[in-house]
């Protein structure tokens, strides 16, 4: 079934976002906006870990990807900040008892150092020593390199620190970011810190906080389907838009400390399942009674199945803060208002998700259709609130708050063959007071993945955004 457990840590602020924009292959999502498709969802596998392991199957083990070319406030308009990219794993040494560990990640941009090399030679009148001397130094250019460092320790059999710190060629300042990770019997315990964070909205924006401080406590998902979860939260330092030239910063990100607590009970019911049997993975051969499971071992039983989540959230903020609110008026133009937010503010929020499989996904053609459909609501206050000013006056919605609507998460999963599936994510925002009718889509991210049956629910997968114009390559392990 589709991933439940956004629901709640979407309200958070360590829940990542795959994005190339960083050498760490993430972002952060921002806390209270709707919850982000399950194929925009990063990776559990540390970034330098997967270029360690895909590095094996690429050319030289050089990961491409690519992102949208934008320009920053705070660079130069010549510096463009995406593009194509090629990545690769410099170096990696670890102890002898895998205690400690400590690799370096290389990033380089041929498409722009060949922009820059043809426009060099375009302007020149005639093809002379001198001009190539000149094409040559881009080569020499800071901003087409980027490079990485990452080690983690383990301190105990239970827990770990890591710390990363990473230099994009087009920014001026480092990135540092260091994690402690604590296991416990049923719950874990994180302590992030990251000078910058970036996070990145709903629509595709990214934006840049100088200083973010998180500390979480969480239980695992019980028997019962009961989750619960706390955490502190500081930010410092004024939010800046990394790609665009917006200035109205979500107020979840505004500096300040907040204390949140959240809980959720999710429960499935299967209206159908055909359960995997011993005969299912034996084949018989020439040679005998061979194993062959499923390419991946959570897509192995056909089924039918209703689950859904419902839970709260309680926020607690220190100090008074201000929040805007964008909406278009009559003419056309684009007003923002400013009002000053509660500092205490409870909400409720709630998904149902419908899945139908067809097929075991062990033979070489057709034995894969999937289909998950999921009615997220994001708050159940502003849609509470929303629905009560459309009876009391229709021109009381107009500043509308994007959490109010409720959304359908489509996902469709079809083999292509042997190990290979095609997936489509697609979000809709069920929404009239825009004027448009019917669903309007948010989101859509375009996947192919390759099952590795070595490791039972693992896969690599190549995915592009259309909106975002974004896309990478990744090794995703146990996402459902």
């Amino acid at each position: 079934m589709a991933n439940l457990e956004t629901a709640m840590d979407s309200a958070f602020w360590d829940q990542n976002i795959a994005s190339p924009k960083t050498l760490e292959g993430m972002a952060r999502s921002i806390p209270g906006d709707p919850f982000p498709l399950d194929a925009g969802r990063a990776s559990r596998a540390l970034r330098i870990q997967q270029l360690s392991l895909l590095g094996l199957g690429f050319p030289f083990g050089i990961i491409p990807s690519y992102s949208s070319t934008a320009t920053s406030l705070r660079d130069n308009k010549d510096n463009a900040l995406g593009s194509f990219s090629l990545q690769s794993l410099i170096f990696k040494t670890a102890t002898s008892s895998s205690n400690w560990w400590l690799g370096i990640i290389g990033q380089f941009r041929p498409k722009k150092l060949i922009s820059s090399i043809k426009a060099e030679l375009s302007n020149a009148d005639e093809l002379e020593l001198p001009t190539i001397k000149e094409a040559a130094k881009h080569f020499l250019d800071k901003s087409l390199y980027s490079i990485g460092l990452c080690t983690q320790l383990s301190l105990s059999p239970s827990s770990s620190l890591l710390w990363a710190t990473q230099r994009l060629g087009e920014e001026k300042k480092p990135r540092h970011k260091l994690i402690y990770y604590h296991q416990l019997p049923d719950h874990y315990i994180s302590l992030e810190a990251a000078w910058p964070e970036l996070f990145m909205d709903h629509k595709g924006g990214y934006w840049e906080v100088p200083e973010s401080i998180s500390l979480d406590m969480a239980s695992h998902t019980s028997e019962s389907g009961l989750r619960y979860r706390f955490g502190l939260h500081k930010s410092s330092g004024h939010p800046q838009a990394f790609d665009t030239d917006r200035s109205d910063a979500p107020s979840a990100l505004k500096p300040g400390l907040c204390a949140k607590a959240a809980f959720s009970y999710e429960k499935s019911r299967d209206i159908w399942r055909q359960k995997q049997h011993r005969k299912d993975i034996m084949v018989k051969t020439d040679k005998g009674w061979n194993y062959r499971p499923s390419y991946d071992s959570r897509l192995s039983e056909p089924h039918a199945a209703i689950s859904g989540i419902l839970g709260g959230t309680c926020a607690a903020w220190l100090g008074g803060r201000q929040s805007s609110t964008t909406f278009e008026s009559q003419g056309g133009d684009s007003v923002v208002t400013t009002e000053k937010s509660s500092p205490v503010n409870a909400d409720l929020f709630g998904s149902v998700c419908y899945t139908f499989q067809h097929g075991k996904f062990r033979k070489l053609y057709g034995d894969l259709t999937r289909l998950d459909a999921r009615l997220d609501i994001c708050s159940a206050s502003a849609l509470a609130k929303r629905v009560f000013n459309n009876f009391r006056s229709s021109s009381a919605s107009r500043a509308d708050c994007s959490l109010s609507s409720p959304r359908l998460n489509l996902i469709f999963q079809q083999q292509v063959a042997g190990p290979i599936v095609f997936r489509v994510d697609s979000r809709f925002m069920l929404d009239s007071s825009s004027g448009k009718v019917g669903p309007q889509m948010e989101d859509l991210i375009c996947s192919l993945s390759y099952s590795l049956r070595l490791l039972h629910s693992g896969k690599v997968v190549a995915w592009y955004s259309p909106k975002r114009k974004e896309g990478m390559i990744e090794l995703r392990l146990f996402e459902f």
